[in-house]
């Protein structure tokens, strides 16, 4: 049986009483960008994937994006080439990185190596916020999944105050949907919810993304016009659940067919690949 993957079908707008934009949508003013701020390449070291990031940028500009973050697991994504190729098909790439900090994934955008080098606590971040100001985001990825580094909800509430939107995460069915707790906290407590793909196969990248709406300009878009966009709400997750024979494919092929992928990588002696900083 043909398994049906996110390219065969179009993607919707989430649910509003789930997943809906707190901005002005009275408001018509401005340009909506379509941004996905995590994804995953081959270059990973932590990681065993197929595509490149190359193939993730020309991807992303057949689909219509306008900007990205690759999501290296600990590791910022800083490929020069990549940068550049991005840039000549008129997407902004943004340095970002996937790091895990007291066991709990957080995923900042618009970091630097060194500045991810000096984090270790999550509270290490209130400092590194401070010092950015509007120039970084972060949010936290997937907090309710069992599997993986979910912060989990005792310590996304404890540490509400360092997150700038809570992801909606693309891994769910109508029947099965650990994102309904992240909605009801971003409710709660302001933070607007960012839709992604978590891109580990190019084939699922573009089921899931955000629309968010920027100033009207005759400039590229920036960073900084992009994060005030997403801290004032003004954002349109754009998601659809899988189906239950789709989740069931993903889910043995993430779990099971990728981890023997990393584990046999490892075990063949890519030692320093697969060393954490």
């Amino acid at each position: 049986m043909r398994i049906r993957t996110p390219s065969d079908s179009p993607s919707i707008i989430a649910d509003t009483r789930v997943a809906s934009s707190s901005g002005n949508s009275g408001d018509a003013s401005g340009r909506w960008i379509k941004i996905d701020f995590h994804l995953h390449a081959n270059e990973d070291p932590l990681d065993e994937l197929d595509h490149s990031a190359t193939e993730l940028v020309h991807r992303a500009h057949d689909l219509g994006f306008g900007a990205l973050a690759i999501t290296l697991h600990d590791h910022v994504f800083t490929k020069s080439e990549v940068f550049d190729t991005a840039r000549e098909l008129d997407i902004l790439l943004i340095p970002a990185a996937e790091l895990r900090l007291e066991g709990a994934d957080v995923i900042i955008v618009n970091i630097t190596e060194e500045e991810a080098a000096k984090l270790h606590k999550l509270r290490d971040l209130e400092k590194l916020r401070e010092k950015r100001g509007r120039s970084m985001l972060t949010f936290a990825p997937h907090p309710f999944y069992v599997f993986g580094g979910s912060i989990g909800r005792r310590r996304l509430l404890e540490n509400i105050d360092l997150f700038d939107a809570i992801e909606w995460s693309h891994f769910y069915t109508r029947w099965i949907n650990p994102n309904r707790p992240a909605a009801a906290i971003a409710r709660k407590y302001g933070k607007p919810l960012l839709a992604t793909s978590d891109a580990h196969r190019l084939d699922f990248f573009g089921h899931d993304y955000t629309l968010a709406r920027i100033p009207e300009s005759d400039g590229a878009p920036t960073p900084e016009l992009i994060f005030d966009a997403i801290r004032a709400g003004d954002v349109r997750p754009v998601t659809q659940p899988w189906s239950f024979l789709t989740f069931l494919h993903y889910a043995w092929w993430i779990f099971t067919e990728h981890e023997l992928r990393v584990l046999h990588a490892h075990a063949a002696g890519s030692g320093q690949r697969f060393s954490k900083k």
